[in-house]
């Protein structure tokens, strides 16, 4: 079992930045993939970004390319996601996510590729 924490959510204005962390514990590998989902008032879970276990592929959402930007400390068994130039359409709950399978630069960009989940943490951006 893998046990997953995110943090540093919060309340930001538009154009503003935060720091989303996601910490694992429990049975963790440096070989898992790791991904970043959200989920807006009213809307489906959608993927935001993904990093394979080596940190050398990361993949993006088109809505967030260019603003965001997910790594990975595998001593610290932390992944990260930066996120820039924020939108009030950004405003969700975020949520980190584990898989056992992942290449050197394969990781998955739907939710269905994940087996371990975090409880989220949220972002509101004000206009």
């Amino acid at each position: 079992q893998v046990q997953l924490v995110e943090s540093g959510g919060g309340l930001v204005q538009a154009g503003g930045s935060l720091r989303l962390s996601c910490a694992a514990s429990g049975q963790t590998s440096s070989r898992y993939g790791m991904g970043w989902f959200r989920q807006g008032p009213g809307k489906e879970r959608e993927f935001v970004a993904s990093i394979s276990y080596s940190g050398a592929g990361t993949y993006y959402a088109d809505s967030v390319k260019g603003r965001f930007t997910i790594s990975r400390d595998n001593a610290k068994n932390t992944v990260y996601l930066q996120m820039n130039s924020l939108k009030p359409e950004d405003t969700a709950v975020y949520y980190c996510a584990s898989s056992p399978r992942s290449g050197y630069l394969r990781a998955s960009r739907v939710a269905e590729g994940y087996d371990y989940w975090g409880q989220g943490t949220q972002v509101t951006v004000s206009s």
